[in-house]
């Protein structure tokens, strides 16, 4: 039995190698790896507002020893602050550079990728937005369900069910906190009005989060404390999945290892993958009978980039980089002025939108975030008056205030590749990433915050037009479709098994595979996708 190299443990990586592990197979997971310098079950039973009266240095804990966590008031920042808790998640390795146009990239070398700072959303693609895969929602529909066995999910079957296909193995929900309970009252007061004129759709969030105990993770205990890492491991992040990993002896992770190529023979076949160590540089190889890519979507493009370019000296454009455009509506409820805000509940979103696109794969998808423990909220930034009365002001309307992420779907086009700048001197080469908007963007941005800003006035809501913040590309991490799955044999595609047509020992099982990116979170399809890979190629 073939010994499998993977390189990178993020969520996908993680449980294609669950999968093969249980089969039998040799694996080695190789992974810069960089950890969390601080545990996240401080004070475990506190909640938000009891950490903050406790700890010996609350301070540091949410803002950062010198402050670094702290969004200032600025039109153009971004409105989410990274608490230092979550800073491991996007260290970079020395020798790692990038230069981007249109597109502002996030990476992480983290122990479980970029989905350690998650918001935990987990919607199946349907039928629909499955229609350019070389599969139907049929074929991966069962490993929604492991993957949501596996992880924990929950959610209910309510208006959204036809749009978000509602698998096995989906748990109770959490209990909604009270601004959350109160729109969605409001939606069923106004549905017909929604449904047929607005052609909305409003629901319970499907998130992964536990709503009771099981083995060693808790159940959710309404800490407010999501952002900053759940002290209980309610909330599932794949570092959880690669600890399960590493409990099969036929399992071996290599951390503190950055790969940036593979090796190959004239027959295109791989044979070794190299890299260097990041504590001390020294040079590392390991060889390889099959190797699985899952380092994320820039990174996987960038291994096989480069490893073409140091064999051959060629260097290659991959086209079609997909990412979703997002746009943060804040909002505030009128119904909810003046009302006590209650920290102890979930933090994240527990409710979603759906809006019906032109097309039926072209719908949009937004997350909606009631505010509770955040530490301040953009509708606040710009008010024009002095420090005493904003914070009276703050008070009075925290529990009022909410924020839809709002996500649009992307297409694979040839103006938007990844490719490689090689500069005489240096022994590694820059990561060049070019993306550009497609045509008739702007009026799908207009004509989605107009139809979210109705949504909203109907939940009895307003919407500040200022505050509205369009998103850069990249900011959401959903990077896909560089070397897609394809129907027919082509040169820098994959099979519907996610197998290189150009190398064929190799295997891709992030996102660098998806051939069309709906508006919705990618990470539960990725994980889904990998345990199929894992059962129907291995």
């Amino acid at each position: 039995m073939d010994k499998l190299v993977i390189v990178g443990s993020g969520a996908s990586g993680v449980h294609f190698a669950l999968s093969v592990l249980k089969k039998g197979y040799e694996v080695v997971m190789l992974d810069v790896g960089y950890e969390n310098p601080e545990p996240v079950n401080v004070n475990p039973e506190d909640t938000f507002n009891d950490l903050k009266k406790n700890m010996n240095d609350p301070i540091s804990y949410f803002l950062g020893e010198n402050y670094e966590s702290v969004i200032y008031p600025d039109e153009k920042s971004e409105y989410y602050g990274i608490p230092p808790s979550k800073k491991f998640v996007f260290l970079k390795p020395a020798g790692f550079d990038f230069r981007s146009k249109g597109f502002a990239p996030l990476f992480s070398f983290a122990r479980g990728g970029l989905a350690e700072a998650w918001t935990g959303g987990v919607y199946p693609f349907n039928d629909h937005e499955l229609s350019d895969f070389p599969f139907n929602y049929g074929k991966i529909g069962p490993y929604y369900s492991e993957v949501a066995d596996r992880i924990g999910i929950v959610g209910v079957q309510d208006d959204l069910a036809g749009l978000y296909p509602f698998h096995e193995n989906i748990l109770e929900p959490i209990s909604l906190d009270q601004h959350s309970r109160l729109l969605l009252d409001a939606y069923e007061g106004h549905k017909e009005y929604l449904n047929h004129n607005l052609k909305c759709y409003v629901g319970r969030s499907r998130i992964s989060v536990l709503s009771r105990d099981r083995n060693e993770r808790k159940g959710c205990s309404y800490t407010g404390r999501c952002l900053w890492g759940c002290p209980k491991q309610s909330l599932y992040v794949p570092s959880l999945t690669l600890n399960e990993c590493r409990k099969y002896s036929n399992f071996t992770y290599i951390p503190n290892t950055y790969i940036t190529h593979f090796m190959f023979d004239s027959k295109r076949h791989i044979r070794s993958v190299v890299g260097h160590s990041t504590n001390d540089g020294k040079p590392l190889e390991f060889p390889v009978d099959r190797l699985i890519l899952a380092a994320g979507t820039l990174s996987s493009s960038k291994i096989f980039i480069d490893s073409i370019y140091k064999s051959t000296g060629e260097i290659i454009r991959l086209h079609g980089l997909m990412d979703n455009r997002q746009i943060l509506v804040p909002f505030l409820n009128l119904r909810m002025i003046g009302k006590s805000f209650k920290p102890e509940t979930y933090q994240y979103h527990q409710i979603v939108l759906n809006i019906e696109g032109d097309h039926p794969e072209e719908n949009v998808h937004g997350q909606i975030t009631t505010l509770k423990t955040s530490l301040i909220h953009p509708i606040i930034q710009n008010l024009p008056l002095d420090l005493k009365t904003s914070i009276f002001m703050f008070r009075n309307i925290h529990a009022a205030l909410g924020v839809v992420n709002v996500n649009l779907h992307d297409r694979r086009r040839e103006e938007n590749f990844i490719t490689i700048e090689v500069n005489q001197g240096t022994e590694n080469a820059k990561l060049v990433i070019n993306y550009s908007a497609a045509y008739g963007e702007k009026a799908l941005i207009d004509e989605s915050i107009r139809k979210v800003k109705k949504v909203l006035w109907k939940l009895g809501c307003i919407a500040p037009a200022k505050m509205i913040h369009i998103r850069p590309m990249g900011a959401s991490v959903h990077y896909s479709g560089t070397i897609p799955m394809s129907f027919t044999k082509k040169e820098y595609t994959a099979s519907q098994y996610c197998q290189s047509h150009d190398f064929d020992n190799l295997y891709f099982v992030d996102g660098t595979t998806l051939p069309f990116l709906p508006a919705k979170n990618l990470t539960f399809t990725l994980m889904a996708n990998s345990v199929r890979v894992a059962d129907c190629a291995f």
